[in-house]
């Protein structure tokens, strides 16, 4: 075996190997060449990564269905940059109108239960059906850099390989119920882009589930067999949010478990107070590995849309939805502004100071800094 290093081949011998301006290096036929580059192409690309994204390009794009600009909107949307929200801003109100034409699916169900393998499962199913999915799943985030850290495009392999789906995995920046602050958003551009099911998961992992329950159309609960109710943190209040309760992993030695636990499931329901008097809360049992059930669940969904289209109730829970996304974006821009406004950036550390040395009361400093706000110490 010839030890000996190889030279490499350049076409041009005129160019000087890794030193010459202006030149890359590219492999054509084996061989490392070094080739120039076009003129004027670093102004080029530098002038294409600095330029903006134009709302209108974007917004026509979105209504063509290109997951591309979808994703680029949505990162414009998440952005705390003020350029980027003017730009966030256009593209909804340019998008609002094209949107409200599909069924937002919220899951929950804590970590374990099989989220993610219930959804791509339930993804794919859809697909063969003929529909458009959007997952919009919502990662923990990450203490340090406040982004996601799992990734479901990792744990949902088959379902964002799908050109007849979006997944967009976002951070929970600690918001309540792990619900990312534009999720609405989110649900509306998706919907602008054609997509017939809009599924938002919860991080499920015991904290309120009232926000998605407020954002969408109906409501799935997932619960593991054997696992228990104060382990699945399953109370009261999360029992009667649920449109549907699935159990999932029922296959193989758990079918037993599993068959025992919607009968148990069912019993509790039927002794507990029934909310409604048009839809009763079906318990299926479900498993992502055979199939089992995973089309029934899309097919109870679809009977309760058509059963409150019917008598009137979508339609209210519809004007809920955008009054209550109302009320997040009032209570979320007064926070921001008020954050940033620099009489109070000069003098709430002043403040802070003071309460941690028993000056004054958190209330009375609040007070303070509220009238510091509004001008009224002025």
């Amino acid at each position: 075996m010839n030890s000996k290093k190889q030279i490499p081949q350049f076409r041009d011998t005129n160019l000087t190997p890794f030193k010459e301006e202006g030149t890359a290096l590219n492999v054509v036929d084996g061989k490392e060449v070094l080739s120039p580059i076009a003129p004027n192409a670093k102004e080029r690309f530098l002038k294409k990564k600095r330029s903006k994204p134009n709302a209108d390009s974007l917004v026509e794009k979105i209504l063509q269905g290109d997951r591309v600009s979808l994703g680029i909107a949505i990162t414009l949307i998440e952005s705390t940059k003020s350029s980027d929200r003017d730009i966030a801003s256009k593209i909804i109100d340019k998008t609002i109108n094209s949107s409200g034409n599909s069924i937002r699916l919220g899951i929950t169900g804590v970590p374990g239960v099989g989220k993610s393998t219930f959804i791509e499962a339930f993804g794919m199913k859809l697909i063969e059906m003929g529909k458009k999915v959007a997952v919009l799943s919502v990662d923990p985030s990450s203490g340090i850099t406040g982004g996601s850290i799992l990734g479901d495009k990792t744990r949902m392999e088959k379902l964002s390989g799908s050109e007849k789906a979006f997944i967009r995995p976002s951070p929970t920046s600690g918001s309540l119920g792990g619900v990312n602050k534009k999720t609405r958003e989110t649900i509306y551009l998706c919907e602008a882009a054609g997509y017939d099911v809009i599924i938002v998961e919860t991080v499920g992992v015991g904290q309120s589930e009232t926000l998605v329950h407020s954002m969408t159309d109906f409501f799935l609960l997932l619960e593991l067999a054997g696992a228990g109710d104060e382990l699945q943190g399953i109370k009261k209040g999360i029992m009667e949010m649920a449109d549907a309760i699935a159990i999932t992993k029922a296959d193989g030695d758990n079918i037993g478990k599993a068959r025992m636990a919607k009968s148990e499931k069912e019993i509790a329901l039927h002794l507990s107070r029934n909310i409604t008097n048009y839809w009763k809360i079906p318990v299926m049992l479900t498993s992502a590995v055979t199939g089992e059930g995973v089309v029934d669940v899309y097919n109870k969904i679809e009977d309760y849309i058509s059963i409150i289209k019917a008598n009137g109730v979508f339609e209210e829970k519809r004007k809920r939805q955008l009054l209550n996304w109302f009320d997040s974006l009032l209570v979320e821009r007064l926070e921001y502004s008020f954050n940033m406004d620099s009489r109070v950036r000069e003098r709430r550390l002043e403040i802070e100071s003071a309460i941690l040395e028993n000056k004054i009361s958190p209330v009375d400093a609040n007070d303070e800094l509220i009238k510091i706000f509004r001008g009224e110490n002025e």
